[in-house]
């Protein structure tokens, strides 16, 4: 008898692992496309994305920005045809069955060097949405001290 529930806990285990995986191709693409929306300076396609109250953090300490007022400022960085482009190197799923609310981090190739963003997604009428998303600057322990003496210049 405790083979038979042994099985059926590693079928159970397969069948959500290979949902999850299923899930987090899924959401790669969407991130991805949002992504390469920006790389093409297609604006409806980036911000159709979005959720109406989407937030924006971005590298500077002044950036936080509503959905509104981060098309406002992206307008004419589009409009140019030049956006930016941001390649994603490796991406991380926390992915809970029925979720309504998922979150992922990943690390950016940037023409700042190697960022880091995070994001959260909603569910909304049966679609994901990015809510929020947050892109910092990477830099590593050892020259903190340097980072910090520039910014206060």
């Amino acid at each position: 008898m405790n083979i038979i529930r042994f099985i059926f806990f590693l079928c159970l285990l397969n069948f959500s692992l290979n949902a999850q995986s299923n899930d987090s191709k899924e959401l790669d693409q969407l991130i991805d496309n949002w992504h390469k929306a920006a790389s093409d300076a297609n604006f409806e396609a980036y911000f159709s994305i979005t959720a109406p109250d989407f937030i924006f953090l971005g590298t500077d300490p002044s950036e936080r920005w509503t959905k509104k007022q981060f098309m406002s400022f992206c307008k004419p960085y589009f409009d140019k045809g030049k956006a930016w482009s941001f390649k994603p190197l490796s991406r991380q799923w926390e992915i809970k069955k029925r979720a309504k609310i998922i979150w992922f981090d990943e690390t950016l190739d940037t023409w700042m060097n190697t960022c880091r963003g995070s994001g959260i997604l909603v569910k909304r009428k049966g679609k994901w949405k990015l809510i929020y998303y947050n892109l910092t600057v990477l830099i590593e322990n050892e020259k903190i001290q340097k980072f910090i003496e520039l910014r206060k210049h």
